[in-house]
């Protein structure tokens, strides 16, 4: 599978809520690096992040571009992240359904075909004002 096939193949996944398609295309040592907190190393903490945000946000992604460099061991996606705000999650406002619309955007590594690190960014000052209202 080339890089952009398999970055997409990543993110219509993640729509589908197909958290195991998601880890079936991540290298064993994939490096997840949050907007905010520690990187996590290893598939298995990369599943516990996707249980735990599965279980307080509803997602879907929409507008996404993929970019690859030359050697496509490097992509980018540039997206709007779509959500709806399902339970309280620790150190941030209290949930009760509220909804949110804010661009963000993901920077890969792959190595040996499979993804090797995902860096996600967006802005948690905007998602905040959006759910506190």
């Amino acid at each position: 599978m080339d890089t952009k096939a398999l970055i997409q193949a990543y993110y219509t996944a993640f729509n589908a809520g197909q958290t195991d398609d998601m880890l079936a295309l991540l290298h064993e040592d994939v490096e997840h690096h949050v907007n905010e907190g520690e990187v996590r190393r290893g598939k298995e903490l990369f599943a516990r992040f996707n249980r735990h945000m599965t279980e307080s946000y509803k997602e879907e992604l929409t507008d996404m571009v993929i970019f690859v460099n030359e050697g496509g061991d490097r992509a980018a996606a540039e997206f709007i992240v779509n959500g709806t705000y399902l339970k309280t999650d620790e150190g941030l406002p209290e949930a009760n359904g509220q909804t949110y619309r804010l661009p963000a955007g993901t920077f890969f590594a792959l190595r040996d075909g499979k993804i090797s690190r995902v860096t996600t960014y967006y802005n948690l000052n905007e998602w905040t004002r959006q759910v506190v209202g």
